[in-house]
């Protein structure tokens, strides 16, 4: 049996980072529906599950194909 790994979750920056997409972008995105929101993890603060954007950047490679 395999170890379970904790999900990372990743806060604005590190998202513009790993997408190479601008804030203005990810929230167009976001409102089309092509980029996954983000889950609030506290009162003042929203990150996004390193899966989705995993699962994000598949899609868009095998679009591109």
């Amino acid at each position: 049996m395999e170890p379970l790994m904790a999900e990372q979750y990743f806060r604005l920056a590190d998202v513009k980072r790993l997408t190479g997409l601008s804030r203005s972008s990810l929230y167009e995105q976001m409102q089309r529906g092509v980029f996954p929101r983000p889950i609030r993890i506290s009162t003042r603060a929203v990150a996004w599950r390193e899966s989705d954007i995993v699962a994000w950047q598949d899609s868009r490679s095998q679009t591109a194909a």
